[in-house]
């Protein structure tokens, strides 16, 4: 339920969290007196809704084409798009909107015309759309005058619609407000915070109401969320949509209490499960996930009847979401866990910013702004480790839990069945750990810190051998996911010989990763720019972005033909789109054949595995760092040859704290990529004198030590680089 007056506010705060009511009903075929279930529209499993709340028309339009179509995203809920009361005296507050006025299409997101395109434009898209309808109420005794579209009304008057005999007057309290929640006949024929109560058991209420629903079917409207369900008996909402054209898909809202329990609407259909954001909300604000594979048995509704989500419009502002978007990336990993545990619909919440509870969102005189993300506009779906999620779940629909493991509260991990696998990290360190992910042998893009877009990967990769594990560092407050719509290649084999497609024959395609040291001022990005298409063709307009989630690496694979040789640099670019190029010659490299993966581990204006480029193909240069200057911290270059058997990883573990402080448990994985030469770039403080050991650990945890002595290095203070080669002993 919303809050519609400001003077009322304060009583509803308390009424909120006790009435607020939203069930989601997902009508069943075959169900006596109901409309029959929508066949989706959409190909596969896309169910995810994501509430563009207060969103105009015109921005929801481009979003469906441009953000959801692609991300995999089901649904839209609008806000409510009918006429409604105009409050400039109170500055426009959200919940003007719903108090209708009539059911003419003409809101401050937009008239009836812009209505039609935003849904032909989604429909387009293969993006569905789901109208917040306020069907209980018309508008409050505080707020008569002129609607949106300019119609006049009274509280009891809505003239060529309703009149004071299609309205409960339920004569108790003094005036007719529900004061007794605990009261059913109260809570369904007495007045919501003085909105004028629809007689709903009225043939002609009914009548009206089911015109509005059909005049929104005729546009494409796909479903409905019905606002303040619980405040409409059951019979009179089978009425009302029994006469509803086709077979939308509708949900209703209900908050559970002992006189209104959410089973009693889920014999109808799907109930929003406000319990969800309560229990995930506190796990993930607390750092204490280990119990949450327990999810289902917290819940009020089986998963199967059930909409989860962590925040709405109602609890972000009545105090109930334990998280919201204030609370940043640990709201974003509670969005992300709703979109990879399977319990329930997931629907996610995109919000515009506030500090006043009653704001309505960005406007100029009551008209509402365009949305530009960050102008005013939160755009919470848009977070890649939300959005990217979405194409995980619909991939692992109908799949399970597996390989559940949480080492500590703050860290759980699970697979969904073999297809997809994911991580969540609420501590303060990163955590690195060999993973058993139940997928098949490959190279993945971790889609919850990059995009994965035609075979090439913004954010990091991990390797999965063919015993389903991989060697992984989640970083601190992150996640990771990978799943099977997100391959990018095969794993080298485990004794370093070219991994072999199924004919035998090497592969055709390698997934390389570009890997660079490189320090930026805030606002700065890096970038690959280079002499072939996938990194631009020296277009740093077209520069194949890299991902810094282990800053100070940045980190970008793109998939290349065997034997390609190609010329690069890095390159930052800042806000304003100054692009800075290194100041070395070009780098060169040509892609190995015999193998599926590779890497190449550089760092910012120092050669290796480069020579200078064909006079045809020169890059920019640039100023290159004064020489002989201190720095405040290396690259190290580690590296040791050692051979494995299947599933051992090498690892390098020391006696200062980024090495693990002799902890096998937090030593640093080494990449295999160049096998039988085991890698890893690592930042390092100038002038520290350390020990260290190479170490093997295989499936099962156990740890073999290289043999003695320690091996010991001092960092330099210039330059800002260190080697430290070595073979196994």
């Amino acid at each position: 339920m919303s809050i519609r007056h400001r003077s009322l506010a304060a009583a509803l705060a308390s009424v909120l969290l006790a009435t607020a009511l939203s069930v989601v009903v997902l009508l069943r075929p075959g169900t006596p007196d109901l409309v029959p279930a929508k066949a989706d529209a959409n190909p596969g499993n896309r169910d995810v809704i994501v509430h563009l709340f207060q969103w105009p028309w015109a921005s929801v339009a481009s979003e469906c084409s441009t953000v959801l179509g692609p991300k995999g995203f089901g649904a839209v809920q609008v806000s409510p798009p009918q006429e409604h009361v105009v409050l400039g005296g109170k500055g426009y507050p959200w919940w003007q909107d719903y108090q209708p006025v009539s059911y003419q299409l003409n809101s401050r997101r937009g008239d009836r015309a812009a209505f039609a395109n935003m849904v032909s434009a989604c429909h387009n898209a293969g993006v569905k759309i789901y109208v917040d309808a306020v069907i209980n109420h018309m508008a409050g005794g505080a707020s008569s005058g002129t609607g949106s579209a300019g119609s006049t009304y009274s509280h009891y008057s809505y003239p060529g619609i309703y009149q004071n005999q299609d309205f409960h007057h339920c004569g108790r309290n003094g005036n007719d407000d529900i004061v007794a929640w605990g009261d059913r006949w109260e809570v369904q024929n007495c007045e919501l915070v003085d909105l004028s109560d629809l007689a709903t058991e009225s043939s002609y209420v009914r009548g009206r109401l089911t015109a509005y629903l059909n005049d929104l079917v005729s546009l494409g409207v796909d479903g409905f969320r019905v606002d303040a369900a619980k405040h409409l008996p059951v019979a009179d909402m089978q009425a009302i949509l029994g006469g509803v054209s086709g077979s939308p898909y509708v949900f209703h809202e209900v908050i559970e209490d002992s006189a209104f329990p959410p089973g009693e609407y889920a014999g109808t259909g799907d109930v929003t499960e406000f319990r969800y954001g309560d229990v995930v909300g506190n796990a993930f604000r607390d750092a204490n996930l280990s119990n949450l594979n327990n999810l289902a048995s917290q819940m009020a509704l089986a998963s199967g009847d059930a909409v989860n989500f962590i925040d709405n419009h109602d609890t972000q502002r009545n105090g109930r979401a334990r998280l919201t978007y204030k609370n940043g990336q640990t709201h974003a990993l509670a969005a992300a866990f709703s979109l990879v545990y399977p319990y329930g619909t997931p629907q996610l919440m995109s919000s515009f910013t506030f500090s006043d509870n009653e704001a309505g969102p960005p406007a100029s005189n009551g008209v509402t702004h365009q949305v530009t993300c960050g102008s005013g506009w939160e755009c919470e779906h848009r977070k890649a480790v939300v959005a990217n999620l979405v194409g995980f779940h619909n991939a692992v629909s109908g799949t399970g839990v597996a390989h559940w493991t949480s080492p500590s509260s703050s860290r759980i991990a699970f697979s969904r069945g073999n297809v997809g696998f994911a991580a969540f990290n609420r501590d303060g360190a990163a955590w690195s750990t060999t993973f058993s992910t139940g997928l098949p042998a490959g190279v993945y893009c971790n889609v919850a810190t990059g995009d994965f877009t035609a075979g090439t990967c913004t954010g990091g990769t991990v390797t999965v051998n063919g015993s389903g594990q991989a060697t992984a560092t989640v970083a601190a407050n992150s996640a990771l996911a990978i799943y099977t719509g997100a391959l990018i290649g095969n794993p080298p084999s485990p004794t370093g010989t070219p991994s072999p497609t199924p004919s035998g024959s090497a592969c055709t395609t390698v997934a390389v990763t570009l890997e660079s040291s490189t320090t930026t001022t805030s606002g700065q990005n890096v970038f690959v720019a280079g002499s072939i298409a996938a990194l631009g063709s020296w277009n740093t307009a077209s520069a194949l972005a890299m991902s810094n989630t282990a800053y100070p690496l940045w980190r970008a694979t793109v998939n290349l033909p065997a034997g390609t040789s190609f010329a690069y640099k890095y390159i930052k670019k800042d806000a304003s789109g100054t692009v800075t190029w290194e100041s070395i010659a070009n780098r060169t490299r040509t892609v190995p054949t015999g193998v599926c993966a590779v890497t190449y581990t550089e760092t910012w204006n120092v050669p290796g595995g480069s020579t200078p480029s064909p006079s045809a193909t020169p890059s920019p240069s640039a100023s290159p760092s004064p020489s002989g200057s201190a720095c405040a911290t290396i690259a190290a270059a580690f590296s040791v040859n050692a051979t494995t058997t299947w599933g051992q990883n090498v690892y390098v573990v020391g006696s200062i704290p980024a090495l693990g402080n002799w902890n096998t448990a937090s030593a640093v994985p080494l990449s295999s990529a160049t096998y039988p030469v085991w890698t890893a770039t690592l930042t390092l403080p100038t002038a520290t004198t350390f020990a260290y050991k190479y170490l093997k650990k295989d499936a099962s945890g156990t740890v073999t030590w290289e043999s003695d002595p320690n091996r010991t290095q001092t960092t330099p203070t210039t330059p800002c680089t260190a080697t430290y080669p070595a073979t196994w002993r």
